[in-house]
């Protein structure tokens, strides 16, 4: 069994610490991650019943951080928006269209793009790939 994309979209905040937690708070009560048959009483709970495989979910990230690392968020530079989607202020179609993003991101790491329409921060994107 080979590693599982993911992609999550949240409303734009400054605060992309505040977003992840809300967003892995989402998820957790969507019960849509692969421990949730097991019942986990919190997310953390959750990742420690998925053991080496985790949840297949953003609640395998348990952090932002500056660089990309296991179990981290990592916001793309400036650099890295321009590299793969040609600007950066990408917009969803941007991210529809440019893929090559995906073959950067490695096992249990997510990275974190932002969204803009008209100009304006609208989107965090979380994307990433599970454990295994």
């Amino acid at each position: 069994m080979g590693a599982s994309p993911y992609e999550y979209f949240v409303p734009f905040e400054q605060d992309t610490h505040a977003a992840l937690e809300k967003l892995r708070q989402r998820v957790f009560a969507s019960g849509d991650y692969a421990t949730a048959d097991m019942n986990p009483a919190t997310p953390e709970e959750a990742l420690e019943l998925g053991d080496a495989d985790g949840t297949a979910s953003i609640l395998d990230i348990e952090r932002v951080a500056e660089q990309p690392d296991f179990c981290c968020a990592a916001p793309y530079s400036a650099d890295e928006l321009e590299n793969y989607f040609g600007t950066q202020t990408p917009t969803r179609g941007d991210l529809e269209i440019g893929d090559g993003f995906w073959d950067e991101i490695e096992r249990g790491h997510a990275r974190i793009i932002p969204l803009f329409e008209g100009g304006q921060a609208k989107e965090l994107c979380f994307v990433g790939y599970s454990f295994d």
